[in-house]
């Protein structure tokens, strides 16, 4: 660098930021900056107890690096001050690795042929063993889903209660998570409106241009993935009529795009959204979470669902557990639902009475065998 003009060296300083700033997109912005916390907290603690961030001139940096988290698991270290799960740890000791190899040096969690060094792994495993159940939210049935759409389109009649109601359809049938489709804070943003798009056969229509006859006779509706976490950029998921005039993602689509185009809404502005007096409010994640508590509420006699239990999370898995119960192949559902594990499915599985309830029945008619010994005993007559 010494030896280059300044319009060099200027130019090879900018590109080695350019390349850092990619390196930091390859993530999610909200895990770039965990990373970073990461490091912060490894920093401190080296600097405290007279170790080398790099762990330059240590032959075995590995007990350093458990001691480390060992106190974040048990909270002395962690932001809460509590513990904390092992993912937490794991993730911790991750950052740690990668911001060395980010620089040039050895990942120093892993041995010789590039494996988790075998302490790291014990230890882990023995903090997992440790960790309390992971909490799974509950599935939402259709029947809250109709509930909200009925109230709000047949009684209250309220635009801000119906665009809601309108959108929980939608992420039910989508099998949508909270940020794709509310403007919660995320990685990411929420569908526009531009995203969105209505089919009349197999003809496009134009949001802003179509008749709105042609609209409301849309066959089918798609959304196109954007910046959506687990989404592929540019990938679209469509939808055709369920057959209720209320709960379908089609006729729900169609409610939205024509309340927007009545108020001139921009098309680069999020489609969850209302106006207030003329000013656009966007619904979120807690919007929804009440309106669905206060549906299994009222019909918790039907339900048996706790309105604790339940959040704006549970349409994603509502929407998947229906598919489950109509049978849907796993390897759809979870294609839709654009789980990397098959995870969910199994708890879903275990929480579907619909196909639970027939195993009993199952197991006991065909639970009997034709059983052939190789040798058989005969019995003498007096023989008890």
């Amino acid at each position: 660098m010494a030896m280059l003009s300044p319009s060099k060296a200027h130019e090879l300083e900018s590109d080695f930021g350019l390349v850092q700033e990619a390196i930091r997109s390859g993530v999610t912005s909200k895990r770039a900056q965990a990373h970073d916390k990461h490091w912060d907290r490894w920093a401190e603690f080296c600097i405290e107890n007279g170790f080398d961030p790099f762990l330059r001139d240590y032959t075995d940096p590995i007990p350093i690096l458990q001691m480390f988290g060992q106190r974040y698991r048990d909270g002395r270290i962690a932001p809460s001050n509590n513990t904390v799960r092992s993912r937490t740890v794991e993730d911790g000791l991750r950052a740690i690795g990668q911001k060395l190899s980010s620089v040039g040096k050895r990942d120093i969690r892993k041995d010789a042929n590039g494996k988790i060094d075998f302490r790291i792994n014990r230890q882990l495993r023995h903090y997992a063993k440790q960790d309390a159940p992971p909490t799974r939210v509950k599935p939402i049935p259709i029947t809250l889903v109709l509930y909200l759409l009925r109230v709000a389109h047949n009684v209250t009649r309220q635009q801000a209660h119906m665009a809601i109601a309108d959108m929980i359809v939608i992420a039910f049938f989508f099998l949508l998570r909270p940020g794709e489709y509310t403007g919660t804070n995320t990685d990411g943003r929420p569908f526009f409106i531009e995203d969105t798009a209505l089919h009349l056969g197999k003809r496009r229509l134009n949001l802003q241009t179509a008749t709105i006859a042609e609209l409301e006779a849309a066959t089918a509706c798609s959304y196109t993935f954007t910046t959506q976490k687990n989404g592929v950029r540019g990938e679209v998921v469509m939808h055709s009529r369920s057959g209720h005039p209320l709960c379908c993602p089609v006729t729900a689509t169609i409610r939205r795009v024509l309340y927007h185009r009545r108020h001139n809404t921009p098309h680069n502005q999020p489609l969850a959204s209302h106006y207030i007096r003329n000013r656009r409010s966007t619904i979120k994640a807690n919007d929804i979470t009440v309106q669905l508590r206060m549906a299994a509420g009222a019909n918790i006699h039907v339900t048996g669902l706790d309105p604790s239990e339940i959040s704006a999370r549970s349409l994603r898995a509502g929407g998947a557990m229906a598919l489950l119960c109509g049978k849907v192949d796993h390897n759809l559902i979870q294609l839709l639902g654009r789980w990397h594990s098959d995870s969910m499915l199994r708890y879903l599985h275990l929480q579907a009475q619909p196909i639970m309830k027939q195993f009993a029945k199952a197991m006991f008619n065909n639970g009997t065998y034709d059983f052939l010994p190789t040798e058989t005993v005969p019995i003498k007559p007096n023989e008890p």
